[in-house]
């Protein structure tokens, strides 16, 4: 097992196991306000935790037990060469379970993400685009069965997005749409275009892991708020009531702007969300830097300004650049059917991660 994974697991056990202590910590029982973001904590480091402590005695008892096997003590010898197959298959399926839930990197465990779009180079029909990619992952998570909530929009002329931001919660909301974050390009005949000709355009998509409040502490004076009219497309829709609000980071100089909701206060508790969903990122990627050479994935850093897929409409294909996936089934990718790249992205880095843990290849 390679060391940084085993570190990884070894922290992942450590907090759990403080959890558990905590838990049962009278001052942390008498207080709910405390005891809520633990006991959620705890529930989600659970199934991880509680295998790999299971695959650390099967570890001890195979040790104990091969010992034994080289032994002199005939009926002991016996015992444990009967033992060492039953526990070495069951440490197998615990090694594979323990690589299932490690794919996806260390917050593959949380069930709600923020899933930011917005138009790149390319005007007009970058907006469209971005919209396109809007809808793709709305019926995505509507096939998956996750909470759908928009967040903040601000749309085009001609009904595309300038930039959406979207918040997701379920089961494997965030370890199914991280390898999202980057550069979508598209080539098509836009529908703004009267000779026929096929344009390049692109839209970024950056998808988040939105923390628990026990691991971003955010206090009213770590950030300047400004309450302000939000703007719309005119008449009616125009907001009359300084709602909007605007969340700047000191420290960080992060800034967010909420203005879908007609409710300030609604505004205000999306903006926090958001906001601690991007210093969680910001300071999950200054740890990833540091151990860069350990840690870094070949399927792609997520960086933004990595252009990572290329949507062909004239040939009907979606091209993977990461792990060179080709597929000509852009229709059906852009209804919402994104297992087959998904899928291919989770088994590219899982193979990876069978090599870590020092597993034979599949392959």
């Amino acid at each position: 097992m390679a060391s940084s994974v085993r570190d990884e697991l070894e922290a992942k056990l450590q907090r759990f196991e403080e959890l558990e202590r905590l838990m049962n910590d009278p001052e942390v029982l008498a207080d709910p306000a405390r005891l809520g973001p633990i006991v959620r904590e705890h529930g989600s480091l659970a199934k991880i935790a509680t295998r790999y402590r299971r695959l650390k005695e099967l570890n001890a008892q195979i040790a104990e037990a091969e010992a034994l096997a080289r032994g002199d003590d005939p009926e002991l010898k016996e015992l444990a060469q009967a033992e060492l197959p039953t526990l070495r298959a069951e440490r197998e399926a615990c090694w594979e379970d323990l690589l299932e839930m490690t794919t996806g990197g260390e917050d593959a465990h949380r069930t709600r993400c923020v899933l930011e779009i917005r138009a790149g180079t390319g005007g007009e029909e970058a907006a469209l685009f971005a919209r396109d990619l809007y809808n793709m992952y709305r019926r995505y998570a509507e096939s998956r069965g996750w909470k759908w909530e928009v967040m903040d929009a601000h749309p085009s002329d001609l009904g595309g997005f300038k930039e959406v931001i979207v918040g997701i919660e379920g089961e494997g909301a965030f370890r199914r749409l991280q390898y999202e974050s980057g550069v979508h390009r598209v080539q098509r005949v836009p529908e703004t275009e009267a000779h026929g000709r096929i344009h390049t355009s692109a839209a970024t998509v950056a998808v988040l892991p939105e923390p628990e409040d026990i691991e971003i502490e955010l206090k009213p004076e770590d950030y300047r708020e400004d309450v302000f009219h939000a703007g719309g497309p005119g008449g009616q829709h125009v907001n009359k009531t300084a709602s909007a609000v605007r969340l700047t980071h000191l420290a960080t100089g992060i800034v967010v702007t909420i203005q879908d909701e007609r409710s300030q206060h609604k505004n205000r508790a999306k903006a926090l969300r958001v906001l601690k969903a991007r210093l969680y990122e910001l300071r999950r990627r200054e740890e990833e830097q540091k151990r860069a050479q350990e840690r870094r994935s070949k399927i792609g850093t997520g960086d933004r300004s990595e252009r990572i897929r290329t949507y062909n409409f004239p040939e009907n294909r979606v091209t993977d650049h990461r792990i060179g996936l080709t597929l000509y089934q852009l229709d059906q990718i852009l209804e919402g059917d994104l297992d087959p790249v998904i899928d291919a992205l989770l088994d590219r880095e899982k193979e990876e991660q069978r090599q870590a843990f020092g597993l034979a290849s599949r392959s």
